[in-house]
This record gives C-alpha cells, structure tokens and sequence, in this order.
C-alpha cells in the first residue's frame, strides 16, 4: 500500500498519468461509443447492413489511417516543443499538419469511383455488397475533417491539457448519435436512409468536430503564446520533418489495419452469420479497448515533455506507471468477457429478429473467450509502442508491424480460411497469436532502451553574445 501511494503521488506516478489520460480516455471512450451505437442500430436495422457496416468501415478507416496516424503526430512534436518550452515552434508543426490532411482528404475523394470494383473483388453476399459500396462512398466524402481533426487535437494533447479534445469528441458522438437515429430508422420527419443514413451521421459529426476545433485553436491566447495563427506558412523543413518520423507511424497505422481489414473481408467468405459475429466481438472490444488507446496518448505526451526536458527517467517510470494502470483495467474487462458476456452482447439482440440472429449470439459469446485472452497481452502492445513512439522510434514499430501482420497474421488466416477451410475458431487463434508476439516485442524494444536518446525536434540555435569593446581580445591575454 505505501509503494501504491508514493508511486501515485511522485513525479512521474499514476497520477501525473491519469491527469493526461483520463479526459484522453473519456475522448477515445465517446469514440467507441459513437460506433458501438452505429452497428448496433444497424443490427436492429438488417443483418446485412450490420454484415457491411465492418467491411466497409474498416476498409475505409484503414486508408485514413496512413494520414491520421501521420497528422496526429503532431502532438509528438507539440510534447517536445512544449517540453523544451519553445513554444513559438508549436502552431507551424500544428499548421503542417494540417496541411497533410488536406492531401489525404483530397486522395480519399479520388477512391469514390473505385468502390464497386473493390467491394466486387472480395466475393461476399451480394446484399452485403451494395450496401458496402454505399457505405464506403458516404465515408470517403468526409475524410478530410476527420484527419484535420486528429492533428488539431494534437495541439492540446501534446501540451498537456486534454480536456478540450474530451469535449469535442464528446459534443461530436451526441451529433452522431443523434443523427444516426433520425437517418437510419427515418425518425423525427427524417427520410428512412439505414446504412446510407449512418454514413451521412458520421460525416456531420467530422464537419463539427472539425469547426469546434479550429475555433478553439484560433483563440487570441493560443495565437499570441504558439502562433496558432501566426505560424500558418507552409515551413518546408518541418514538414519534411514531420514526414520524416510521422510517415513511418502512419504507416504503421495503416498496415496495422491492413491488416485486420483482410481479417475481415477474408472471415466473410465463411457467410453472414460468421461476418456478423466477428463485428460484434471487434465492437464491444472496440468499447473496452478504446480507454487503452487514451492511456497510450497520455504516455506518448508525456515520453515527449520528458524528453523535451532531457529527462528520460522520469519518462520511463512514467510509461511504467500506465502499463500498471492499463493492465489492472483490462485484467478486470478480459474477466467480465468471460464471466458475463451477455452483458455485452445483449444490446445488439435487443432489436434485432430473435431467430436470425440466436446463432450470432452464441457464436459472439465464442468469440469474445479470445478476446479475454489477447487483449491483457494488448495493454503491453499499446503502452510500449506509444512510450517509443513519443520518443521519435516510429520506423521500428513501422517495420514490426510490416513484418508481423503479414508473416503471423495475413498469410495464416488466408491459408486457413481459403486453402485449408479450417473455419472461423483457426481464423480467431492466428489473430490472438499475432497481438500478443507484437506486445512482446514492443516490450523487448521499450527495455533495450534506444528510445532515450531519440528526439524530433530540432536542436535549437545558440545564439553567442556579443563582443563589447571593453573586452581584452584573446590574443592580449597570458
């Protein structure tokens, strides 16, 4: 008990991270909210909407990913910055991230065209696949708010002050849960528009957040301590810079969800049944999971602050203190998949037909057993990767998960569904296999301690003082 009150109140100790992480956790929370509701309206609504609402989804968050994973490093270099108290550098890294949103956004629009090809090649149930293709179309269209959005919450996340992103996010997922609601059901004198409706939700909900955003940011204060306003040119060596370490992390992101992306569409060939069930385990680990990705932010800034001040003690007994925190709360939620997982399934079945979707249920119940399992080995994947990844070590996690996700995950679970037709519990097992070899190595990376020397942000120049013409020259003294 007295190591558990000294670590919580000393620098560096659970309470300096639960500062950070719990408005970030409440933020990612309203997040998994927002799409937990989505599918389940959408499972009251049809099995094939609630069928196409993972593939689609996925597919499209997959791409975005490559540019949020880039623009929300933002607050890596913020952290630094911040840490390093040079804080007039913080509004042109903002603005340069900005800038790369709108090259993603502008990228997403150009995939419209391609949906119908793209779904047609992955072979599922035809019903499915018109609603896919609409899905996917709707999503694209709002692209860039949501990726301008993740490099704007960058801004207050690197600094320390989260509580502003909790807000929006939290402002964003009543917008959409309410127009979810009105469009896919036809409720409060809205047309009836199911998957179409819930797409259309999603993008108001990014256009909000977007502009609550750039009206916080563009605050006076904000302007005159980081040129938040003032700092809006384009600074070709910091965006370079910003590719530089941000790239390899959205490309992290992205393979990362590449990867389970083909999880998806491949277990889709084993019909709708087995697709439904494995969108409903994803979502309801999505709910628990979501507070790890919070800790992990937490983790990342203050890894950046520390390092920004040269104190990598401090930052590793900080990551150590969330690894504890993280693991405590998803020991406790892998106990509840097991001991009462009706709890979590039962607002799915609430709406939906009771003879179409009993064999769902049970399955799901199956299902969330792995998740028990892998996700307690998850809470390492998630705190190490982001320790390092706040430190500048964003090419490792890059090539981990380059390496990882095809050899242990991708080319397994095509071999076992397409060649061997082993089924949806060998699919299930490669997944579990693959997460928890990926937290063991982002452990190993973390102890190895490379990180510590890392950092993103350029060394500043020092200026020398001037020669005044009272002082001797070099050359008079003895």
């Amino acid at each position: 008990m007295h190591y558990v009150t000294t670590r919580w109140t000393s620098t560096g100790g659970y309470r300096e991270v639960l500062v950070i992480a719990v408005p970030l956790i409440l933020s990612t929370s309203a997040w998994s909210v927002q799409h937990f509701v989505d599918r389940m309206f959408l499972s009251w609504y049809s099995p094939e909407t609630l069928a196409a609402s993972m593939p689609a989804g996925i597919l499209f968050f997959t791409l975005m990913s490559l540019f949020i994973g880039t623009t929300s490093y933002v607050s890596t270099f913020v952290a630094q910055y911040f840490g390093a108290e040079r804080y007039q550098r913080i509004g042109p890294a903002l603005w340069q991230g900005i800038y790369i949103s709108l090259l993603g956004g502008l990228l997403l629009l150009c995939l419209i065209p391609f949906a119908q090809p793209i779904f047609g090649l992955v072979g599922h149930d035809p019903a499915v696949q018109h609603h896919e293709v609409v899905y996917f179309r709707i999503l694209c269209i709002g692209g860039f708010p949501v990726i301008a959005s993740a490099a704007i919450s960058g801004f207050f996340a690197g600094r320390g002050r989260p509580w502003p992103v909790m807000w929006v996010n939290t402002l964003s997922t009543a917008v959409n849960l309410a127009m979810d609601y009105a469009l896919i059901f036809g409720a409060w004198g809205f047309p009836e528009l199911g998957i179409k409706g819930a797409g259309i939700a999603t993008v108001l909900a990014g256009c909000f957040s977007l502009l609550a955003y750039l009206f916080l940011v563009s605050r006076r204060a904000h302007n005159r301590t980081f040129h938040t306003l003032k700092g809006w040119k384009p600074d070709k060596e910091l965006f370079l810079r910003l590719i530089r370490f941000g790239l390899p992390s959205g490309v992290q992101f992205f393979l990362d969800m590449a990867g389970f992306t083909v999880f998806i569409l491949l277990i889709g060939r084993l019909g709708i049944t087995s697709l439904a069930a494995t969108n409903i385990a994803f979502n309801i680990n999505t709910l628990a999971f979501m507070p790890m990705i919070g800790c992990g932010m937490a983790i990342s800034v203050l890894v950046g602050q520390y390092l920004g001040r040269d104190r990598p003690d401090l930052a590793q007994k900080s990551v150590f203190s969330g690894f504890h925190i993280t693991f405590v709360y998803m020991a406790a939620i892998a106990g509840a998949y097991v001991l009462i997982p009706h709890i979590f399934v039962l607002p799915f079945a609430a709406q939906a037909d009771p003879e179409r979707f009993a064999e769902i249920y049970q399955l799901t119940v199956i299902l969330m057993r792995f998740i028990a399992v892998y996700s307690i080995f998850d809470t390492m994947n998630i705190i190490f990767a982001s320790a390092i990844k706040g430190a500048g070590d964003t090419r490792f996690v890059m090539l981990t998960i380059i390496i990882l996700s095809f050899v242990v995950m991708v080319i397994p679970a095509y071999a076992a569904i397409v060649i061997l037709k082993m089924g949806l519990m060998a699919s299930w097992i490669i997944v579990s296999a693959y997460i928890i070899i990926l937290g063991f190595v982002f452990l190993c990376r973390f102890l190895g301690g490379k990180w510590k020397t890392m950092r993103v942000i350029e060394e500043p120049v020092k200026v020398l003082p001037p020669r005044c013409s009272e002082c001797p020259d070099e050359k008079f003294k003895a």
